[in-house]
């Protein structure tokens, strides 16, 4: 995995994992962000774990975790990895250099990503930052990391938790939201007779018929697009050593 603050270029992680799942990418962004601080948007493709194609919106637990931080979703669109082209060009770079051949095993690879990390960073000026060097230009974010916030909703009629399996509960009837909101808490509304308005945040997610027992979603409530916010890339690629690519945006 590797993260990328867009305004200074500056390669704020490279980690090698065995594989793709969820939990290592979760700590991982955990200790940057208490490091770093929150950036204003992340930009990623559409794989896992950035996104889940069978995810509710295409969202995954990850992306979930994001918006909750106040992190705007940003995707390229699927084969289409020129949006992400700065990032791109570095992880070839990356590649060629730290990854051919591939360490023995992850702590080699590690060791390699780190030396890449700190050569890349402080000593190669770029024509892109009038031949300063990433350092040069980097600042970290003021937004502090300080864990999940609460969730509150006061104009609806009241909140429900989604169950492990993704469900609700309503009038004893199970309804299934989506797994990747396992854990997080809704806001439900009754707009009409025996019909729920559902909310995560502020994004409103669908409405729900009780005598349908269903989530009936609607158009995509997820802005595509931070709106002025300084952006960063981020992406996933493989390599010998799995090595997936993130930028991501407004570190700064």
């Amino acid at each position: 995995m590797t993260v990328t603050d867009q305004a200074s270029r500056y390669l704020l992680a490279c980690e090698a994992f065995s594989s793709n799942k969820e939990l290592p990418v979760f700590e991982a962004f955990r200790r940057l962000f208490a490091e770093r601080g929150l950036p204003g948007a992340i930009r990623s493709d559409n794989g896992v774990p950035f996104a889940s194609p069978n995810g509710l919106y295409n969202l995954s637990k990850l992306s979930v975790w994001w918006l909750r931080l106040g992190i705007a979703i940003e995707r390229i669109k699927p084969g289409h990895p020129q949006q992400n082209g700065r990032h791109e060009r570095m992880h070839l770079t990356l590649k060629k250099e730290a990854t051919r051949p591939a360490g023995m095993n992850m702590l080699q690879q590690q060791a390699r990503f780190d030396a890449f990390i700190s050569e890349f960073n402080t000593e190669r000026p770029h024509e892109a930052l009038d031949m300063r060097t990433p350092q040069d230009i980097y600042t970290a974010s003021a937004r502090p990391y300080r864990g999940l916030p609460e969730i509150d909703y006061p104009f609806h009629d009241r909140d429900v938790l989604v169950t492990t399996c993704g469900r609700i509960c309503m009038h004893r009837k199970k309804i299934n939201i989506s797994i990747v909101m396992a854990g997080q808490r809704l806001g439900i509304k009754e707009v009409d007779d025996g019909i729920w308005l559902v909310s995560f945040m502020q994004y409103d997610l669908g409405y729900i018929d009780l005598e349908q027992r269903t989530l009936q979603t609607i158009d995509n409530p997820l802005p595509n697009k931070s709106s002025g916010t300084p952006r960063t890339f981020v992406g996933m690629a493989r390599t010998a050593s799995r090595c997936g690519c993130i930028p991501v945006t407004g570190w700064n």
